[in-house]
């Protein structure tokens, strides 16, 4: 018995002398290494990118307003929240500015905006630049105004421009107005009261003295067209000399623009028009600085494009 156990005890000793020389002669294993996920890695931001093709143009990305110069290569950002640009009663698709609400040329950008003063009020301002962004003002059209609704702004020259804007609207009835700049957008002045209370379609001023104004965007039924020559002291109605063919079917006058002649105008169909599938407008010439206009021929509506 006592042979047996040293016999054991021997067998036991020499497995753990040779365990202990594999494991100290035994090549290290070498553990398969896992990359650490980078947690610096760098978000490229996105580009800006122009809304349209012009030269001079702007963009909406990431909630800014840009503008560029050169299509996009180089950028400004305006300080203007976004919204402010929209605000009113017609805010357009916010995915670009409201057509007329804003310039952007060579010697002048402009961008007219609101801020709500109550839930019914609003102060209309302009913030402006002469130096393409490098310096900016900003001036009080006018400091409160029912909740707008039509918004127009330009300058004929450095110094004149005008902003024209309607607003509190109840059914097709509105309040209206029209603010002078002789200093380059400083300061705004008003003009005598509008001469109707009717929906604004179209208004501008062709030179210092000279303003139109058309109404009617609902169902309209004849040119509703008013004429200054005295920079906004007084209107008066235009006569149009429809021939009876074309009654009730050139309907609303747009903005009319200095011709050899004198001055011509497009009539359009309004928004329910069917003459000729609403593709032809009516144009008419003026004589007498826009108080007469006579009938001079349809033209297609990609003719005046």
């Amino acid at each position: 018995m006592k042979k047996l156990a040293a016999f054991i005890s021997t067998i036991i000793v020499v497995v753990l002398i040779a365990s202990t020389y594999i494991y100290i002669n035994q090549k290290p294993v070498e553990l398969k290494k896992y990359s650490q996920p980078n947690t610096n890695v760098e978000i490229k931001e996105e580009a800006l990118s122009p809304v349209n093709d012009e030269k001079f143009s702007y963009s909406l990305q990431k909630n800014e307003l840009n503008i560029t110069y050169n299509k996009g290569l180089n950028w400004t950002k305006v300080d203007i929240e976004t919204d402010l640009l929209f605000q009113g009663e017609y805010q357009g698709n916010k995915k670009e500015l409201i057509k007329d609400s804003y310039i952007i040329n060579e010697d002048l950008v402009a961008f007219l905006y609101t801020e709500y003063t109550n839930d019914n009020l609003q102060r209309i301002l302009l913030k402006y630049s002469y130096d393409k962004g490098s310096t900016w003002e900003e001036s009080v059209v006018v400091d409160d105004f029912p909740v707008i609704r039509y918004r127009k702004v330009d300058f004929l020259t450095g110094n004149f421009g005008y902003v024209i804007i309607s607003g509190g609207r109840t059914m097709s009835q509105e309040y209206s107005a029209i603010y002078l700049t002789r200093d380059g957008g400083e300061t705004w002045e008003k003009t005598s009261e509008l001469p109707s209370t009717r929906l604004i379609a179209f208004g501008a001023f062709i030179d210092e003295k000279t303003g139109f104004l058309s109404y009617g965007t609902i169902s309209p039924e004849e040119p509703d067209f008013y004429v200054t020559n005295d920079s906004g002291s007084s209107w008066n109605q235009s006569n149009f000399e429809i021939p009876e063919i074309y009654e009730e079917v050139f309907v609303q006058a747009e903005v009319p623009i200095k011709v050899k002649e004198g001055l011509e105008v497009l009539v359009n169909q309004g928004p329910n028009g069917d003459y000729k599938g609403n593709k032809v407008k009516g144009k008419f010439i003026s004589e007498d600085n826009g108080f007469n206009w006579i009938f001079d021929g349809e033209v297609n509506i990609d003719e005046t494009k």
